[in-house]
């Protein structure tokens, strides 16, 4: 088991904190790197999707994970983000530019959400944030001066510099660098004043009122990065179909980045990409699970929906950590072997004052 002795300051500011870390991420970069050599073409676009995907589990895992805001409607900031993204790069605008504006117009419309949503929690959190995908996706199918309503809107291929994206290679790379960027964004996010503030309205808003932090700001600011992340994911899927409707970003939708983050490990990093992985495998597992069932059973409509319910039932009543949380118990176990306790990692209720005034 790794010891870590902390001498100064500095060793709080990096990003790894150890050399395992060093070595597990760069052999992990390698490996991404050289997947367009390593994997045949259909892979690669999965694991496109994985990288998309994670973009925006990461913009649902700040504000669901890290600040306890949940929203079931986040795919309509993934349908701003991507029908933006179409109109303006339709329309000769270049790459950079139309994403910057993708994830602007996505935050924008954060602010606008997390506004009237400040003053509720929980169940009522979830049923305005719901709400406002039903407006939003019939927004996109009844203004068809510019989305083109139901018929859907083609989407051209990133250009920028005078180059356009023509390959998928090309296209795997552009989303591995944002993936990164974003990566790296919110983990310097959370390391600063701004995530702290976040994770302690999380824990408590009592105790983080208390201590001066302004709930309406953080929770709005919260909205407004998680939707801006978002967008981007949005604007990168929309280059990726080359072809979006209203449809695509329905409350379905929203219940699977929902789904990807609860199984992926709420409260983590880690557990955007792992719910990401998940999210783009599960449709092939079920496909080969669909081979070996009977016909009654296999061919049956709605077997994708009872799988995805069930999958999350098992992991909210067996494993509330999710995907992650099971890792670090198996970690652990191997770590401390033969001298691991079975019940370390048994949830306890701590009360603090504050708290016992709800």
């Amino acid at each position: 088991m790794r010891f870590i002795f902390k001498t100064d300051y500095a060793q709080d500011l990096k990003l790894a904190k150890h050399g395992g870390h060093v070595f597990w991420y760069s052999t992990l970069m390698l490996l991404l790197v050289a997947a367009p050599w390593l994997f045949a073409e259909y892979w690669l676009a999965q694991l496109t999707f994985v990288l998309i995907y994670s973009i925006a589990g990461l913009g649902l895992m700040l504000l669901a994970g890290f600040t306890g805001l949940f929203s079931l409607g986040h795919a309509a900031f993934l349908g701003v983000g991507a029908y933006t993204q179409a109109v303006l790069t339709n329309a000769g605008m270049p790459f950079p530019l139309a994403l910057a504006c993708a994830a602007g117009l996505s935050a924008s419309v954060g602010l606008v959400v997390g506004l009237p949503a400040l003053r509720l929690k929980g169940i009522y959190l979830g049923m305005a944030t719901l709400s406002f995908g039903f407006i939003v996706e019939e927004v996109l199918a009844r203004w068809e001066s510019v989305t083109k309503g139901n018929a859907g809107i083609a989407v051209k291929k990133p250009e920028m510099f005078g180059w356009t994206i023509e390959s998928n290679e090309g296209f795997y790379f552009l989303c591995l660098v944002l993936t990164v960027l974003a990566t790296l964004g919110i983990l310097n996010l959370l390391r600063s004043p701004t995530g702290r503030a976040f994770v302690a309205i999380r824990d408590s808003e009592i105790s983080a009122q208390s201590m001066g932090i302004h709930l309406a700001q953080y929770k709005t600011m919260a909205f407004a990065i998680s939707a801006a992340l978002t967008g981007v994911a949005g604007a990168l899927y929309a280059h990726k179909l080359q072809f979006i409707s209203p449809d695509q970003f329905n409350i379905l939708q929203s219940i699977d980045l929902l789904l990807m983050i609860v199984v992926g490990g709420l409260g983590s990093v880690h557990g955007a990409f792992l719910g990401a992985a998940f999210l783009i495998s599960m449709p092939q597992v079920i496909s080969l699970v669909k081979e070996v069932l009977p016909d009654a059973i296999g061919q049956a409509p709605g077997l994708k929906n009872v799988l995805y319910g069930g999958v999350l039932i098992l992991f909210v009543l067996f494993e509330p950590m999710g995907i992650y949380g099971r890792w670090l118990k198996i970690r652990t176990y191997l770590q401390m072997f033969p001298f691991y306790r079975k019940g370390m990692f048994k949830r306890q209720k701590s009360f603090q004052k504050s708290d016992r005034l709800k």
